[in-house]
């Protein structure tokens, strides 16, 4: 007996139709892509922003605690963290406020990818911390003064290195592109935070109305 022959068309895609579906994929991929990743940008900065609106509630938690003063005010023999701080070393005045501060995870920016997140403030080193210490602000009797904020910022295009920053108000600085691309973000003495671009952070530099701005970089 003959084998019987289907009277159906085969429906099986040409070469050519596979190639016009693989170009077709390709051109929208290459078209969502860079949405998806500014959408990351700004989910990640939005979430920095957070983490610094959180430490500074942390700060004046602490202050009201402590004699109307920020850890960087008071010793180190009566729980603040003076002595290191002014040493660039961030660590001492984040661990005095782990009760405020509830977790160490606020500690990390989203976007930064040189630091590592931690939840645990036993074994906090400055690979956790993603957020520079403004050394001589020890109060906030100078409301919209720099209190924190991100650390990957340059000066004259050479990115700062940890320790004891000397800042002075006319300093070339600008951020970096490893975190915001450009942008940044300023915790300021009142608790509240900011996102600023280069000329921004150059502007409120300049505001701090001190010769050297001292900085503790992680």
């Amino acid at each position: 007996m003959k084998p019987r022959r289907s009277n159906q068309n085969s429906q099986a895609m040409t070469l050519i139709e596979v190639l016009v579906v693989i170009a077709s994929l390709v051109v929208l991929a290459a078209m969502l892509l860079p949405a998806l990743a500014a959408s990351k940008r700004k989910s990640s900065r939005i979430g920095c922003v957070n983490y610094l609106h959180q430490i500074g509630l942390a700060y004046k938690t602490w202050e009201g605690d402590n004699g109307d003063k920020y850890p960087m005010g008071v010793s180190a023999t009566l729980g603040g963290s003076m002595e290191m701080a002014a040493t660039g070393n961030v660590v001492q005045t984040f661990q005095v406020m782990s009760n405020q501060l509830s977790t160490a995870k606020v500690l990390h920016c989203p976007a930064d990818m040189e630091h590592f997140e931690t939840n645990s403030f036993a074994g906090l080193s400055s690979s956790n911390i993603s957020y520079f210490v403004s050394v001589d602000m020890t109060n906030d009797i100078y409301p919209q003064m720099i209190l924190d904020g991100d650390d990957n910022f340059a000066i004259g295009g050479i990115p700062v290195k940890s320790g004891l920053l000397q800042l002075s108000t006319n300093a070339p600085i600008s951020w970096t592109t490893a975190r915001h691309h450009f942008l940044g973000n300023i915790g300021l003495a009142d608790g509240s935070a900011q996102e600023l671009n280069n000329s921004g952070l150059t502007n409120l530099l300049r505001q701090t109305d001190v010769a050297t701005n001292r900085l503790a970089i992680p």
